[in-house]
């Protein structure tokens, strides 16, 4: 045990700050949204508007939650339970992933092998870290909610509703951990748990049944299968009810136990899952930069274009619902106009365009994994090697850049490509499939500036680069998804490239805004391309 709490404590200590930008972030959007709340919607009539259209629009349901009254803790939790708990999830698996399999690749286990402590040392310590870390942010956001002036046994069950579901991910990483044969394949699939917990607690959401008064709504069947379903289920600020997070800490205790089941028969190095063996020689398209990159990144982008048709495939099951839901019902319909910018679209247009912007920013992380993929190679001494063959590090940029383009609109066509067949054969849409697909292509200029700017970082500052271009996106998200809502400074939620988005199919096509993006994303490419070759390669 006392090896066991001794690797914890490195550990932590190597992730302190990291985990310190994730707690206090998560932390402090919760508080945001609380006093933009009390703001803005200080009025219970208000409260109860806003409420009583999200009750009746299957659209609302998936993107935001469960509504559960009009108090304002309620509205607060119906608003940000559901961003917060994806990011608790994402800090767990980041975190799992870092010391088990990535440190496996790196050699790290090894050397602690070497020392006489048992083999499950290293993951249970993991295992240890990892709750600790959601224990904090449970209490960093019951703190931040209660700063906000929110009752603080509401405040207490939301916050660990948040750290049930990260403490849940915490295991659940642990188990892929142990499958996957590589720490870049279990952040991929552990991310993608993610996204399928928020997708079927949307479902859930979708297809829930409304009272009356369309004040709150009960979830159907599907979000059982979510562990951010089961937290949403906990309602703090109305009948708060703990047994759902005492429901995601049994499963997290027994998915921890399998993963220390495994790890106890595997030998160091080894996987449930293996990479298959690689051709003796390279193609044609492998000898070049481009080529490369493609090898490295195909199965990363395929991950990507599932998710993103994912969510196109949403937006066509959603659609006939929102239609079935406004039918006969003017007043909501007009309600619904008034609430929601761009009133005069048409509300299935309006939910395919706020799926499509969640499609941009799938877009935009796509880009940004596939230019961190250099400093991973280069961290791990591969691009040393590669570099050794007389060919610019400039031309080692770009070819990845050029791939990091390509995923970009590769994810953007999936989605728009899916909601435009899901669409079409629901009928429930009123534009044109090639319509829609143009609305996912008009996030591509905004995704793209996350690449360039992840470049940049890359070139000037190496060791940053992950956390500046992850740090970047979630400003950016925020900034553009809620800086109307938290009351910040137009000027400040321009910063944004989402800002500049053309919102199609709700409004019409920017072209000055989609030029100053691509050329904003081309400078930044190309500065990128010059620094670099003016610092040396870093391990």
């Amino acid at each position: 045990m006392g090896a066991v709490v001794r690797l914890a404590m490195v550990q932590a200590r190597r992730d302190r700050w990291i985990l310190a930008v994730w707690i206090l972030g998560i932390a402090g959007l919760g508080f945001v949204t609380s006093i933009a709340v009390a703001g803005q919607f200080g009025n219970e009539d208000e409260r109860a508007a806003i409420i009583s259209v999200a009750a009746a629009s299957p659209a609302f349901l998936f993107l935001r939650g469960l509504p559960d009254g009009t108090g304002i803790g309620a509205v607060v939790f119906f608003q940000v339970y559901s961003s917060t708990a994806v990011l608790a999830g994402l800090m767990s698996t980041f975190l799992v992933v870092r010391h088990t399999r990535a440190d496996e690749e790196l050699g790290r286990s090894e050397l602690i092998g070497s020392a006489p402590v048992p083999r499950v040392a290293p993951l249970a310590a993991t295992l240890l870290v990892g709750a600790c870390a959601n224990l904090v942010l449970a209490g960093s956001v019951t703190a931040g909610f209660a700063a906000a002036g929110l009752p603080a046994s509401g405040s207490l069950v939301a916050g660990a509703a948040v750290g049930a579901v990260g403490l849940f991910f915490v295991a659940a990483a642990a188990v892929v951990a142990q499958v996957m044969p590589s720490g870049r394949s279990a952040n991929g699939v552990a991310a993608g748990l993610i996204g399928a917990a928020y997708l079927v607690r949307g479902i859930g959401a979708a297809l829930g049944t409304p009272d009356a008064d369309l004040m709150h709504v009960k979830a159907a069947w599907p979000s059982l299968f979510s562990p951010i379903g089961w937290g949403q289920r906990s309602r703090p600020f109305s009948s708060a009810d703990p047994v759902p997070l005492l429901v995601l800490a049994a499963a997290a205790l027994v998915l921890a136990a399998a993963a220390v089941l495994v790890r106890n028969r595997r030998d160091l190095g080894a996987s449930v899952l293996h990479d298959r063996y690689g051709k003796e020689r390279a193609g044609a398209g492998g000898a070049s930069f481009v080529g490369l990159a493609w090898r490295l990144q195909r199965s990363t982008l395929a991950g990507w274009c599932l998710a993103a048709a994912t969510i196109g495939a949403v937006a066509g099951g959603l659609a006939p619902l929102v239609r079935d839901a406004l039918a006969g019902n003017p007043s909501l319909k007009e309600l619904i106009g008034r609430l929601v910018p761009g009133g005069q679209a048409d509300v299935v247009d309006l939910l395919t365009t706020a799926l499509l912007g969640i499609a941009g920013v799938l877009a935009a992380a796509a880009g940004i994994q596939a230019v961190l993929r250099l400093r991973a190679e280069e961290a791990e001494g591969r691009a040393e090697l590669l570099l050794a063959v007389p060919a610019s590090r400039a031309r080692w940029l770009a070819g990845t850049l050029a791939i990091a383009a390509l995923s970009v609109t590769a994810v953007a066509t999936t989605a728009g490509t899916a909601a435009a067949v899901g669409l079409g054969l629901s009928g429930a849409g009123n534009s044109q499939g090639g319509l829609i697909v143009a609305a996912a292509l008009a996030h591509v200029p905004a995704a793209a500036v996350f690449p360039a700017v992840t470049s940049l970082a890359f070139a000037v500052v190496p060791r940053l680069s992950s956390a500046l271009a992850w740090g970047f996106l979630a400003v950016g998200l925020i900034l553009g998804q809620f800086g109307e809502l938290l009351g910040l400074p137009l000027w400040l939620q321009d910063m944004s490239p989402f800002r500049h988005s053309s919102a199609m199919p709700a409004e019409p096509f920017d072209p000055d805004g989609a030029l100053t993006l691509t050329v904003s994303a081309l400078a930044g490419a190309a500065l990128a391309a010059f620094l670099i070759r003016r610092r040396d390669l870093t391990a």
